[in-house]
C-alpha cells in the first residue's frame, strides 16, 4: 500500500560496493574485474576539436553571466579615464604630466592610459560586451517567438499540486453541462488577457490550458536590445562627434570652422567636412543682478545673450537669444552658455609710437564681484616686446592699507591695475602658451608697486606712458564676453530613446507576471457539474493568490454561484485524484455515491491537506 522504498533491502551489504564488488581495491571482485569498472577503464572521451572548442567559446561568451561580467569590466576600465589626464581633451596637460613624472609617465603612455576610451583594451571589452549581448538576445528572442506561437502546456493530471487550486460546484438544476462550463471559462479567461486552448471539449472531462504574461519576456528582450542600442549610439557619438569651446566678446563673430575654436576635441573618425559653416555674432550680453534682497544683493539672477545667426554664409540673418539651460541649435550642434566676464578695451603703442595692439582683453574671473585677472601680451611691439599682468575691478574700492578690491559686480567704478614688462615673450618659436598666464622669469619689469615707477592704475579714458620710452597704454572702455560650449553628438538622440526604452522594458519585466491557468470540468452522477482550477507562475509571483481569487470570482459570477456552495482548497492541499474519482468513469467510491444532490461541495471533495497519505502522494 505504501509507495516508500525499503532502503534496507536495496542498500549494499557491508564491505560491498554498489556495483556488486567487494570493498578493497577498486574494480576487483574475487580476483576479477567488474563489467562497470572495465567499461570505465576502456572508455575514451572524444576529442573536442577546433569546431567544438569554438562552439564552447561561443556558448561561454553569449551567456548572461559573461555579459554582466563584461559590463562590470567596462565600468572598471573607465576608471583610469578620470584618474589620468586624457590626450583627446588636452594634449598639453598630458605632455606636461609625462615631463613631471618621467619615471612612470612613459609607462602609462605605453599602456594607453592617456587614451583610455580609444585604447585597444577598452575597445576589446566594449566589442566583446556588444557581441555577448547580441548573442544573448537573439536566441532568446527566437525562443520567445516560438513560445508565443505554441499552445499552452497540457493540463496536469493533478491540479491540486499547483500553488493555487480551487473547486466550484454548479448545481444540477442550473442546466450547465461540462462542455458549456468549459466554454464559458474559456471566454472569461480570454477577456482577462489569457491565450486559451480548449482540450476535449465534447469529452467526459474537458479542460482548458491558458497562459498570459508574454510581455514580461518582451520587456526583458526590449531592455537588453536597448542596451545594445545605447552602446551603438555612444559608439557613434564617440566616432563622429566633436566638441569645442569659444570665448565671444560683444561684437565678435564665431564661424564653425577649425580655426574658429579656442579649444577643439574631435571624435575618433572626425572629418573637417562634417563642420557646417554657420556663424554666430554676439550683439549684446546682459546680466540681471539681485538688488532687492539684503543677503544676496549683487548676486546674478539672469543671463541673456542677444546673437545674430546664419545657417550658411549666404543664408538670411536671424536674431536669437542664448540663455543658461536654453542652448542654440545650429548645423547639428548645440551651443551652451557656460561663462561670462568683462573684457577691458586697451590700446598699446610701442617705443616708435606705432599701435602694437588694440582691442578687448578677456579678463579671467578670480573672485567675488567679478574680480578678474588680466594678462596682455604684445609680441609686435618694437624694439622690445611688451607684456602686462594685473587685475580688473568693475567697482574699485581701496582699503586703508591701500589694497584694492571689487565692491560690486556692475561697472560703477571700473579700474585696471597692471604691472608692465619687456623682453622676449617666447612666442616666436611657436611654442603654445596659456593666454591667461604670463611667465615673467625671462622678462624685465618696468612697472610694479615695489619699483620706483610704481604700478599702473587706469580708469576708462585714461592713458599711461611706460618708463624708458618703451611705449604707452590707454584704457578705452569695457565690453562683456561670454564663454560657450559647442557639442555635436549624432548618437545623442538615439541614446536617449534607447535609454527610455530600456527603462520601459525593465519596468515591464518587473511588473508583468507570466502565469498559467488550467480548468477542468466534469459531470457528477447526481447531475452536478464539477469544476476545478489551478494556477502556476513562472518565477516568483506574490500576486498569484490575488489572481486565483479574481479567476474564482469571474467563474462564480458567470454561473451565479455563491461561495458558500463552492470550495477553495489550500495551496497544494486537496488531492485531485480524490476529486477525480468522484466523476463518472473514474472509479467513483462509496463516499461519492452517498452524496445528496444539493449537498455543499464539501461532500464532493474531501480535502486531505495535512494527512499522512496526502503528504506521501505529493
Amino acid at each position: 500500500m505504501s509507495e516508500r522504498v525499503n532502503l534496507d533491502k536495496k542498500s549494499p551489504a557491508p564491505g560491498t560496493e554498489p556495483d556488486g564488488t567487494k570493498g578493497g581495491e577498486p574494480g576487483k571482485s574475487g580476483g576479477g574485474t567488474s563489467p562497470v569498472a572495465a567499461a570505465k577503464a576502456e572508455a575514451v572521451l572524444p576529442a573536442l576539436g577546433p569546431m567544438g572548442m569554438l562552439r564552447w567559446a561561443w556558448t561561454q561568451l553569449t551567456s548572461m553571466r559573461t555579459a554582466l561580467f563584461l559590463l562590470l569590466m567596462l565600468a572598471v576600465a573607465a576608471v583610469p579615464g578620470s584618474l589620468f589626464p586624457q590626450r583627446p581633451a588636452n594634449p598639453s596637460i598630458v605632455t606636461q604630466y609625462i615631463k613631471d613624472n618621467p619615471d612612470y609617465g612613459k609607462i602609462l603612455d605605453s599602456l594607453q592610459l592617456y587614451d583610455v576610451y580609444s585604447s585597444a583594451w577598452f575597445s576589446a571589452i566594449y566589442i566583446l560586451l556588444f557581441i555577448s549581448l547580441i548573442g544573448c538576445v537573439v536566441p532568446r528572442a527566437i525562443a520567445h517567438y516560438k513560445a508565443m506561437r505554441s499552445q499552452p502546456p497540457r493540463t496536469p493530471a493533478r491540479l491540486s499540486r499547483l500553488p493555487e487550486y480551487g473547486t466550484l460546484v454548479i448545481p444540477a438544476g442550473a442546466g450547465i453541462p461540462a462542455s458549456r462550463a468549459i466554454t464559458d471559462a474559456a471566454g472569461l479567461l480570454k477577456k482577462r488577457g489569457y491565450r486559451v486552448d480548449v482540450r476535449d471539449r465534447d469529452g467526459a472531462r474537458p479542460s482548458i490550458g491558458a497562459e498570459r504574461g508574454f510581455l514580461r519576456e518582451v520587456g526583458n528582450l526590449v531592455f537588453h536590445t536597448s542596451l545594445i542600442g545605447v552602446l551603438v549610439s555612444v559608439a557613434v557619438g564617440g566616432l563622429f562627434g566633436y566638441s569645442g569651446q569659444r570665448i565671444l566678446v560683444e561684437g565678435d563673430t564665431f564661424v564653425n570652422t577649425l580655426v574658429g575654436y579656442d579649444q577643439f576635441t574631435p571624435g575618433t573618425n572626425f572629418q573637417s567636412s562634417q563642420l557646417q559653416p554657420y556663424s554666430v555674432q554676439l550683439d549684446k550680453f546682459e546680466i540681471t543682478f539681485d538688488r532687492e534682497s539684503q543677503g544676496k544683493n549683487g548676486q546674478p539672477i539672469d543671463f541673456r545673450a542677444d546673437v545674430t545667426t546664419r545657417d550658411a554664409p549666404d543664408a538670411p540673418a536671424k536674431t536669437e537669444v542664448l540663455k543658461v539651460n536654453d542652448p542654440l541649435t545650429l548645423g547639428g550642434t548645440s551651443m551652451y552658455l557656460t561663462g561670462n566676464g568683462y573684457a577691458p578695451v586697451v590700446t598699446i603703442r610701442d617705443g616708435a609710437g606705432n599701435v602694437a595692439m588694440q582691442g578687448p582683453v578677456v579678463a579671467k574671473l578670480q573672485g567675488d564681484n567679478y574680480y578678474s585677472s588680466a594678462v596682455i601680451k604684445v609680441p609686435d611691439a618694437k624694439p622690445d616686446q611688451l607684456a602686462f599682468a594685473g587685475f580688473f575691478l568693475p567697482t574699485a574700492f581701496i582699503t586703508e592699507e591701500g589694497v584694492s578690491f571689487s565692491g560690486d559686480p556692475e561697472l560703477f567704478n571700473p579700474q585696471l591695475t597692471l604691472n608692465s614688462y619687456y623682453g622676449d615673450l617666447g612666442l616666436d618659436d611657436g611654442s603654445p602658451q596659456n593666454v591667461f598666464e604670463l611667465d615673467v622669469e625671462k622678462l624685465t619689469p618696468l612697472n610694479a608697486r615695489n619699483l620706483d615707477a610704481g604700478g599702473i592704475t587706469l580708469s576708462p579714458g585714461a592713458s599711461y606712458t611706460l618708463p624708458d620710452g618703451k611705449g604707452s597704454i590707454s584704457f578705452d572702455g569695457v565690453k562683456r564676453y561670454i564663454g560657450v560650449d559647442i557639442h555635436h553628438n549624432p548618437g545623442q538622440l538615439y541614446a536617449l530613446i534607447f535609454a527610455l526604452l530600456a527603462v520601459a522594458g525593465l519596468v515591464t519585466s518587473l511588473y508583468v507576471n507570466r502565469r498559467r491557468v488550467w480548468v477542468r470540468t466534469g459531470t457528477h452522477q447526481d447531475g452536478r457539474t464539477m469544476v476545478e482550477y489551478g494556477l502556476l507562475a513562472r518565477g516568483e509571483d506574490h500576486r498569484l493568490a490575488g489572481e486565483a481569487a479574481a479567476v474564482r470570482r469571474l467563474l462564480a459570477g458567470a454561473w451565479d454561484l455563491d461561495d458558500g456552495g463552492s470550495q477553495s482548497a489550500p495551496s497544494g492541499g486537496a488531492d485531485n485524484d480524490r476529486a477525480d474519482t468522484r466523476l463518472p468513469g473514474a472509479g467513483a467510491g462509496a463516499g461519492a455515491e452517498q452524496a445528496a444532490p444539493g449537498h455543499p461541495a464539501a461532500d464532493f471533495i474531501q480535502s486531505t491537506a495535512g494527512s499522512s497519505e496526502s503528504k506521501k502522494e505529493q
